[in-house]
């Protein structure tokens, strides 16, 4: 089995050594596997997009101005700087790489045109410099990661042959990671096959696994064959044979990963971390911790103030419709959960007859006769929900999240739904992963909700600022052509 692996999926520790002499030696902080900033491909990856945007800016001004004009040598630094290093797109599938370019590129430009505009700077630049290159610049960016895509695995190969790797336990999770290994081309890891204690017939049912020997065997079989990797694919239970087995291979030079059952749960954030030099595991965790929660809570100031701005004529339209075609306040208050299932209070333009704040509540549904006729208009088109932007700068939400639901609602599908508090562990937002995907509207059946669950919980894995820009693009077209909110 000649295959490779993505290191984000090894999900290993460095394990310490099993007879250290001090505490302070016995617990260090956790190291990741992967590839390094040394490595050929990392080096690549980390300069392909600030050298294509550069290069074709110069290519655009030389061809339009016949030579590099001052100008743009200051917008090209800048430019490097914003976007160096390049993030990695390697081992992503092809789709959510190219929409990660897509989007960065327009989160550059942007940012570029607005600095531009307001500083007047962008004058300095001849037009046809500037259209070119933002249609050239895009197509020069997908082009050079998939030529690149296409060139890593003669890359690696030129680089070093691939390291040699053993699995240690057949079970589910060492199966997954052979699976997955078999799966990437890009990692340079050539798997020779597994060690386990079990009759080979026992294995046989559970695949077609490659099965080298038994585990008092291994270190032999480490020393005399090169291998420089080890997958450590046992259960916890075993802890004193894993101990034992760290210590005969102390004589060998091989790395050592450990891979936790991932199969015992369903990671939100999984990672390592340390706590005190003392190693942890992340099982359950909000995306926005560190610099991850000041990305978070700035893109939201910005982009909510924003929006308040460029939207307050028609927020005072709104006021102004709800207070003359029917009775009652024109901001519906209504609790919500928040952050860490903390009560909030959420603002919405009142689009019914009535308030409802109860223990019980029933939720809107098609020809509800509590929907004002222009509250119908308004909920069809998300209108009701504009005055939360003022959530988002109390500090309260998000611009992008899981949606609020009534605390009635929130009490009573907690106890159906496995994992339903989880969502609570990021702020709500006005728009969410799930109301992109047909999650909008009414949940009037257990599974209806139990998706819109599923998506909240993925957003939280995967969450990231590219994918934030990317629900916000796609709420305003699902906007248009959405049917399900009444």
């Amino acid at each position: 089995m000649n295959t490779t692996t993505d290191p984000a999926l090894q999900a290993a520790a460095s394990v310490p050594p099993p007879h250290s002499h001090s505490h302070s030696s016995r617990f260090r902080r956790p190291a990741y596997p992967g590839l390094g900033r040394d490595n050929v491909l990392s080096i690549i990856e980390a300069l392909l997009e600030p050298l294509v945007l550069v290069l074709t800016l110069w290519v655009v001004d030389v061809r339009v101005n016949g030579a590099l004009t001052p100008p743009i040598l200051i917008v090209s630094l800048v430019l490097f700087s914003v976007t160096f290093p390049g993030p990695s797109r390697l081992r992503q599938p092809w789709t959510r790489a190219l929409r990660g370019i897509l989007t960065s590129w327009v989160v550059i430009t942007s940012l570029i045109l607005f600095c531009g505009y307001a500083t007047r700077y962008i004058h300095q630049f001849e037009p046809r410099t500037i259209e070119t290159w933002l249609w050239l610049a895009p197509i020069s960016l997908v082009a050079s990661h998939l030529v690149f895509r296409l060139a890593a695995p003669r890359l690696m190969l030129a680089q070093q042959a691939p390291r040699r790797a053993i699995i240690v336990g057949i079970n589910e999770q060492g199966a997954e990671l052979a699976r997955r290994i078999a799966a990437n081309p890009y990692s340079g890891v050539s798997v020779l096959g597994f060690f386990d204690d079990r009759h080979p017939a026992r294995i046989a049912e559970e695949g077609d696994f490659t099965l080298l020997g038994a585990i008092r065997d291994l270190p032999e079989f480490v020393k005399h064959n090169r291998v420089q990797i080890l997958y450590l694919s046992l259960p916890m239970a075993t802890q004193p044979r894993i101990l034992q087995l760290l210590d005969e291979l102390r004589d060998t030079t091989a790395s050592i990963y450990f891979v936790p059952d991932i199969f015992l749960t369903d990671l939100i954030q999984g990672r390592m971390d340390s706590m005190c030099d003392m190693p942890v595991v992340a099982v359950c965790e909000t995306p926005f911790t560190g610099a991850n929660g000041f990305v978070k809570r700035l893109s939201d100031v910005v982009l909510a103030s924003l929006i308040l701005v460029l939207i307050s004529p028609l927020l005072l339209l709104i006021a102004l419709a709800v207070r003359l075609t029917s009775k009652g306040p024109v901001i519906f208050r209504q609790r919500r959960y928040g952050l860490d299932g903390q009560e909030i209070i959420v603002y919405k333009f009142r689009s019914m007859v009535v308030c409802e704040d109860g223990g019980t509540i029933d939720q809107a549904h098609k020809h509800d006769a509590r929907i004002t006729p222009l509250g119908a208009f308004l909920r069809k088109n998300s209108l009701d929900e504009l005055p939360q932007f003022v959530n988002v700068l109390q500090g309260r939400m998000s611009i992008v999240g899981p949606r609020p639901h009534a605390v009635a609602h929130n009490e009573l599908y907690r106890k159906l739904i496995k994992g339903y508090m989880i969502r609570h562990k990021v702020k709500p937002g006005i728009t969410g992963w799930a109301q992109v995907n047909g999650c909008r509207g009414e949940t009037d059946t257990l599974e209806k909700m139990r998706a819109r669950i599923d998506y909240d919980l993925d957003y939280l894995r995967n969450w990231s600022l590219r994918l934030d820009l990317f629900i916000i693009l796609k709420t305003v077209w699902v906007m248009f052509r959405d049917q399900q909110a009444y």
